[in-house]
C-alpha cells in the first residue's frame, strides 16, 4: 500500500506555524501569569482569563469555519469542505471542552462552586453536546456521502448557538460578567490588555497550526478508503471474472 506523504509546502507551512505559534504561546503566557497586574478583586485566580478566554474564542472561530464548510460542502459536494468541516470540528469540540473545565476552575473560588446553571454556562454545554452528536452522527451513518450531509446541516444549525453563547450575558441575568472589552473601549487596565491580545493572537495561531496537520490527517484517512474501496471493487471483479 502506497500513501503521498504531504507535499513540501505542508510540511514548511506546519513547521512555520509550530514555530510561530510555540513562541507566540509563550510570550502571550508570560504576559499573562506573570506580567500583568493582578486583578483588584478576583486576585491570581482571575489570570485564568488569559488562557479561558483565548479558548473560548478558538471554539467559535473553529465552529465558524464549520458553518462556512458545511454550507459550501452542501452546496459544491466537495470532499475538501467536509475534510476542513470535520476537521475545524474536532478542534471546536476540544475546545469547548477546554473551556467548560477551565471555565470550572475559575469558578470554584470567584463563586464557591464548580458548577451553576448559568445561561453562559448552559449554552456552552449544550453547544458542546450538539457537536458531540455531529460525530455520533459521522460515526453511525455509514455512507461517507450521507454522513458528510447530515453532520454538514448539524454544524450549520449547531452554530447558531454561538451567537446565543456570546449575547446571553446580555439578554439574561447570569453570573458571567458583561464583555470587558469592545471594538471602542476597554474596561480594564492597559497591561491586561496587551496580555489578553498576544494570547488571542497565540491561540489563533495553534488553531491554524492544528488545522493544517488535522486537515493532512483527514486528506490521508480519505485516500485509505478510497484505496480500500477501489481494491475491494477489483477484488469483486476478479472473483466474477473466475
Amino acid at each position: 500500500m502506497i500513501v503521498r506523504r504531504k507535499s513540501g509546502w505542508q510540511s514548511s507551512l506546519g513547521l512555520g506555524l509550530g514555530l510561530v505559534t510555540a513562541i507566540t504561546m509563550a510570550i502571550g503566557l508570560y504576559l499573562g501569569l506573570v506580567w500583568a497586574p493582578e486583578d483588584a478583586i478576583q486576585g491570581n485566580a482571575q489570570r485564568i482569563f488569559y488562557i479561558h478566554v483565548p479558548m473560548a474564542w478558538v471554539a467559535f472561530l473553529a465552529f465558524g469555519v464549520v458553518f462556512l464548510a458545511a454550507i459550501l460542502y452542501l452546496w459544491q459536494r466537495s470532499l475538501i469542505w467536509d475534510q476542513i468541516a470535520r476537521s475545524s470540528a474536532e478542534i471546536g469540540l476540544v475546545f469547548t471542552t477546554l473551556v467548560l473545565v477551565t471555565g470550572s476552575f475559575w469558578g470554584r473560588p470567584i463563586w464557591g462552586t464548580w458548577w451553576t446553571w448559568d445561561a453562559r454556562l448552559t449554552t456552552t454545554l449544550l453547544l458542546w453536546f450538539i457537536f458531540l452528536g455531529y460525530f455520533m452522527i459521522r460515526a453511525y451513518a455509514g455512507d461517507r456521502g450521507r454522513a458528510a450531509t447530515y453532520s454538514a446541516v448539524i454544524g450549520i444549525i449547531g452554530f447558531f448557538d454561538v451567537p446565543i453563547i456570546y449575547l446571553s450575558v446580555d439578554w439574561w441575568r447570569t453570573l458571567h460578567p458583561q464583555a470587558v472589552i469592545s471594538v471602542t473601549s476597554a474596561n480594564m487596565p492597559g497591561q491586561m490588555v496587551v496580555a489578553l491580545m498576544v494570547c488571542l493572537l497565540a491561540f489563533t495561531l495553534f488553531y491554524l497550526y492544528l488545522m493544517v496537520q488535522k486537515l493532512g490527517i483527514e486528506r490521508t484517512k480519505d485516500r485509505l478508503i478510497d484505496y480500500q474501496y477501489a481494491l475491494s471493487e477489483r477484488e469483486a471483479e476478479g472473483v466474477t471474472t473466475a
